[in-house]
């Protein structure tokens, strides 16, 4: 085999993979939308066996020959390719130590646990999905001790989402967090809170379509290449290449900030997807690099950018276009103190920026006693519930609005919940970067998301995961990073509004 007919294969085996994730994806999206209630085992067929082509493809005596060639001729590879191969041999050597019959299980496993999720979740029963999920943290564990089992188990569920995270970075990084956080929830709950009349009410839904498409629009999202859907739980997907993603919302008829904010965090999510250099669709590197960089781009753009008085007094308007009678009487700077209400909650996507880490400790929390068998899943409800009342001092009226809000864990997303705050945290530390060349706050102020995304698809976007996020985290910074420019972020924006 010569190198140049091995670089051929290696496209024609990646484009032949990334039309099966397609297809899985659709599937996925479908049943997380529009599908019927009862079509999960009819998904979860037809997963298993989509799923199975994919691990007998991915993990072939053909595909490892291919690859392991390539790999002893990787000096002479261009990075792109070189950075291909080291990932796919990695992702093979982890799912040939799998039992394909554990990988398909598992995959079907994922469709009715979601499903089984959505139903405890309108039911707020809590023991309807617990069959599930116990044996969807059963799965992690014994993935991990396949994969690696020098490792503590919940650090390779960690590492699955940001590449290198440990539970000792994350109690470190927590750990700054909470002396400074903590402090600046007991100051600002001392004083006179904000008002946030003006975004409760009754909102109709279909203005709140309207004017969620304006928000997009003004994001600088390409609608050929995005929709927009809606779902129990946001979230986005990419089908098949970043020419296709999706991004979902839920809207709150009695919270216009609810949906608003959604979309604006997935919206985030789209333009990281969908600024990958078009070189790199339909291959491995297509996409994000890590859920911390995912997030740090989602968050920046829900919260750095769309909670911001620039951002806010320009949309304004758009807001009272789009609902004229409850903005009756309400000003830019009302709206502006409303999204930046600080109270402690319940709900962890619609939680302000001050106490939302809160929420994620919490989750970070329980998912590291229980992959330490410390805590068994069945216990969730109870520990859930106590630990929101010494964290937020909230106390939970029931499953629904406590263990079951979110829907990361029915699909596997264990380990998933830390790469939130660290994204918030790497986000204020490249708002800093960015404004060094880039007027942040006058682009917000008139509607230009231009050099804001140019700068993010310059320094983040285009690289898709051709580089570790460490490393290209660092590029984009020019330095190391550091969790106390977020929360500097947090006590100068918070200060000001509460008079600290």
């Amino acid at each position: 085999m010569e190198l140049k007919e091995a670089l051929t294969r290696l496209a024609q085996l990646q484009a032949k993979l990334s039309a099966y994730n397609h297809a899985m994806s659709l599937i996925y999206y479908d049943g997380a939308t529009t599908a019927p209630k009862g079509t999960a085992a009819n998904r979860g067929q037809a997963l298993s066996i989509l799923s199975e082509e994919t691990y007998k493809l991915s993990t072939g005596d053909e595909t490892v020959e291919l690859l392991e060639y390539l790999d002893a001729h990787k000096d002479e590879l261009d990075e792109k390719s070189a950075r291909t191969v080291f990932l796919m041999l990695k992702d093979i050597r982890d799912m040939k130590k799998i039992p394909i019959e554990e990988y398909i299980a598992y995959q079907q496993l994922s469709v009715e646990s979601e499903d089984a999720w959505h139903t405890a979740k309108e039911t707020s029963d809590f023991a309807l999905f617990c069959p599930y999920l116990e044996k969807m943290f059963d799965y992690q564990k014994k993935f991990a001790a396949y994969c690696a089992p020098e490792m503590h188990p919940y650090n390779y569920c960690l590492n699955n989402f940001e590449d290198g995270l440990t539970m000792e970075k994350c109690d470190e990084f927590f750990a700054a967090l909470r002396s400074r956080l903590v402090p600046l929830i007991k100051k600002i709950g001392e004083r006179k809170q904000l008002s946030n009349d003006c975004i409760m009410g009754d909102f109709d839904e279909a203005a709140q379509e309207r004017f969620s498409i304006e928000l997009m629009k003004v994001m600088g999202i390409d609608l050929d290449h995005c929709g927009l859907g809606t779902t129990e739980h946001p979230f986005t997907t990419s089908i098949g290449s970043h020419h296709d993603v999706r991004i979902t919302t839920n809207y709150d008829r009695e919270n216009l900030a609810s949906s608003m904010y959604s979309v604006i965090h997935e919206g985030g999510h789209a333009l990281y997807d969908m600024g990958s250099d078009d070189e790199l669709a339909y291959t491995v590197l297509d996409g994000g690099v890590s859920m911390g960089i995912h997030e740090s781009q989602s968050r920046f753009y829900e919260n750095l950018l769309g909670r911001s008085r620039a951002f806010v007094e320009y949309i304004f308007p758009t807001v009272a276009k789009c609902f004229p009678e409850q903005m009756k009487g309400y000003c830019a700077e009302d709206l502006y103190r409303a999204v930046n209400l600080v109270t402690p909650s319940l709900i962890r996507t619609e939680a302000d920026e001050v106490t939302y880490c809160l929420h994620v400790m919490v989750r970070y929390e329980l998912e590291k006693r229980i992959m330490s068998g410390e805590l068994e899943v069945k216990d969730l409800p109870s520990e859930w519930n106590r630990l929101y009342f010494e964290y937020l001092g909230v106390e939970v009226p029931n499953d629904r609005e406590g263990v079951l809000q979110d829907s990361h864990w029915s699909g596997g997303g264990i380990g998933y919940f830390p790469s939130y705050a660290l994204g918030s945290a790497y986000g204020a530390q490249l708002l800093r970067k960015m404004k060094e060349t880039v007027d942040v706050d006058a682009c917000l102020a008139r509607g230009d998301f231009a050099p804001i995304n140019e700068w993010n698809r310059e320094h983040i976007w285009k690289f898709g995961a051709l580089y570790k996020p460490s490393e290209l985290l660092e590029t984009a910074l020019g330095e190391k990073f550091d969790p106390f420019v977020y929360t500097d972020y947090l006590e100068k924006k918070y200060g000001e509004l509460y008079g600290i």
